[in-house]
């Protein structure tokens, strides 16, 4: 059965029933809640799954909930654009379970697709409810916006098959049309360990089109729970590539 809304948000989900309602939550109070939205529960142990379900009985709109037993951000994401895809959507979000979109956010990837945009990668905040420290809030964000700038003019990122720019991406925070998730390959269904899913995807889509930017306008409230688990440099060099990966595989997984 179709949708008749092009626009679908997916928000992978594993173990967040603590997390989960506060996302549900910013997703209802959207300013523009002219979507349908999918949530992927990535086989969790708790009650990820139900939260969701209650919360589609009296959402202001449409509501899937849809497991994915393979674990990694990767594989749900995959999951829940694909499902949206084979249900008519055109237009594609995502956030995950333990952010907060801004009132704005989903008003602000329709205006980016409007100018043809076909992936935009939003801002990255830290959430306001975890009380930040001056450092949390201005320095490390200001460290990855030099990591990616680096990124940028790193040769791997630079081959003449790439149509656009490399631009600092967050998994949580994407927008893309389902013609270049499609043309492009899509989410890789790796381990959350394994590379990091979003990069991939938008190096995927920088080779199929030369419409993929940077998106400032588009932002989401991203959870410190890593930052404050692992540390800084910890949580820094994960997102370099997992040039840091855990021992045990089990802590890559925070809550």
């Amino acid at each position: 059965m179709t949708d008749t809304r092009p626009l679908w948000a997916v928000v992978p989900a594993y173990d967040e029933e603590r997390g989960l309602p506060a996302t549900l939550a910013a997703l209802a109070a959207q300013t523009d809640t002219g979507f349908t939205l999918v949530v992927v529960d990535n086989a969790s142990t708790d009650a990820t799954a139900d939260i969701a379900r209650a919360f589609a009985a009296g959402a202001p709109f449409p509501v899937h909930v849809v497991h994915e037993p393979e674990r990694g951000t990767g594989c749900a994401a995959d999951t829940g654009f694909r499902y949206a895809i084979a249900r008519g959507a055109a237009l594609l979000v995502r956030t995950d379970a333990d952010c907060l979109p801004h009132p704005g956010w989903i008003a602000a990837a329709k205006a980016e697709f409007a100018r043809g945009t076909e992936m935009a990668c939003g801002r990255s905040v830290p959430r306001r409810d975890e009380h930040p420290t001056a450092a949390q809030r201005y320095l490390l964000p200001a460290v990855i916006r030099a990591t990616a700038l680096y990124g940028r003019y790193r040769r791997a990122h630079r081959d003449p098959r790439y149509r656009a720019p490399y631009v600092l991406c967050h998994g949580h925070n994407i927008a893309i049309t389902a013609g270049l998730y499609e043309r492009c390959g899509g989410t890789p269904r790796v381990p959350l360990q394994g590379p990091p899913e979003d990069v991939v995807l938008l190096n995927r889509a920088r080779e199929h089109s030369d419409r993929v930017v940077r998106a400032e306008g588009l932002v989401v409230q991203a959870s410190l729970r890593r930052l404050r688990t692992w540390g800084a440099r910890r949580t820094l060099l994960w997102s370099w590539d997992r040039r840091y990966r855990p021992a045990d595989v089990r802590e890559v997984h925070i809550r």
